[in-house]
């Protein structure tokens, strides 16, 4: 559950104001579960619909307690459920309706990698057909095939897709409505693979040891270097462009 502060209950605008978070405290609120989640994402959530924060008058967003609830499970839908933007935005419209809501059960890994089965409580391995793929990322055959050849999507052993896969072709998607092509993006994939070594070598001695516990540390190592990562390149992003996001 997301600790959000909660308003007063007092009366006035002052009151129902002293409730509200900015979207950095909102970030900061979400990082915890979803070390990943940047301003950008929460933006994007926005434009689709998904949240409606308020806006002063100068325009900055306002973010209540109902809000950063809402964006936790929308965050919590596309991580464990892997569901299109608009089947959550139904999902969510249904249980504000007071309607029962069941989620999708999706697949699960057979094993964690090394023949062994994963834990009855290991999260979920999601795995999406290709014609889910392009309906999920709203692309045709003939871009994926694009994006394929370069390399920015690759399907599984299995002819499937996991869900980051999703998440890639959504944002080359966005990325090509500002002009930017696949072919642009080749360098960024670039640098992901050297950053991805770099983080392997880090856990590669913890994945080889005899101890399961010591190998499921090596996957937490793992996604914490991974949110570091990320948060780092933005960080570069903006400091190059000489832009700071609210």
């Amino acid at each position: 559950m997301l600790r959000t502060p909660s308003g007063g209950a007092g009366s006035g605008t002052a009151a129902a104001d002293s409730g509200l978070m900015s979207i950095g405290a909102v970030l900061n609120a979400l990082r915890d579960e979803f070390p990943e989640v940047t301003i950008s994402k929460i933006r994007f959530l926005e434009s689709e619909g998904l949240i409606e924060p308020r806006r002063t008058p100068s325009g900055y967003r306002k973010f209540s307690a109902d809000d950063v609830e809402r964006l936790g499970h929308v965050l919590r839908m596309q991580r464990d459920h892997y569901l299109p933007l608009k089947v959550i935005r139904e999902h969510l419209d249904a249980l504000e309706r007071g309607e029962p809501v069941r989620l999708p059960s999706l697949g699960r890994q057979r094993d964690g990698g090394d023949g062994e089965p994963l834990e009855p409580d290991a999260p979920t391995a999601v795995r999406v057909g290709r014609s889910e793929l392009l309906a999920a990322a709203e692309i045709g055959e003939q871009e994926l095939q694009e994006w394929e050849s370069y390399g920015l999507i690759a399907p599984l052993a299995e002819g499937t897709y996991d869900s980051e896969a999703v998440t890639v072709a959504a944002l080359v998607g966005e990325l090509g409505r500002f002009g930017i092509e696949p072919r642009h993006l080749r360098a960024m994939k670039a640098a992901a693979e050297r950053d991805a070594g770099l983080v392997d070598q880090v856990v590669a001695p913890l994945r080889r040891h005899r101890n399961p516990q010591t190998r499921a540390h090596a996957e937490a190592r793992t996604k914490e270097l991974a949110g570091l990562t990320v948060r780092l390149h933005a960080a570069l992003v903006q400091t190059a462009l000489g832009v700071r996001l609210p």
